[in-house]
């Protein structure tokens, strides 16, 4: 964990939460400024920024506890649809620089809106074969 990070604070105990879940590697606590009811936030204890700077073991601890989480909140809100949300970096619109994951609970009445559009960049079939073909390569380095 690193010493003046918010969140490795919070999943420390340093900073008060309110906690949904504590592992020994993921911790879950209700956001302050939800956009929804039962908005909550799970991060990983080990600290990293970015997502693919996670170690494996702590990615893989995460990815068992979102389900795990998701499936919570729907039972104790009554909501039947979320929204799991992960920004990696400023430009992406992460504001506090630890992973972390917003899991939203959806209403039929709430007003959040997501910002994704679908086709918002105009591209061909061509230009995604080939950005499929680089990312592939990566993949496999």
């Amino acid at each position: 964990m690193a010493e003046n990070c918010l969140f490795c604070k919070i999943a420390r105990g340093e900073i008060p939460s309110k906690r949904v879940y504590a592992g020994p590697d993921v911790y879950a606590f209700m956001d302050i400024n939800p956009v929804t009811r039962g908005h909550c936030l799970v991060i990983p204890r080990a600290h990293a920024v970015k997502l693919h700077e996670l170690p494996s073991d702590a990615a893989a601890s995460l990815g068992a506890a979102l389900p795990k989480i998701a499936a919570a909140v729907c039972e104790a809100t009554g909501a039947s649809d979320y929204n799991v949300l992960n920004n990696n970096g400023m430009v992406a619109g992460q504001l506090v620089s630890h992973v972390h994951f917003h899991i939203i609970p959806r209403y039929s009445d709430d007003s959040y809106t997501h910002p994704f559009v679908p086709r918002a960049y105009e591209t061909t079939q061509e230009e995604i074969g080939a950005v499929a073909e680089l990312i592939a390569a990566n993949v496999e380095k």
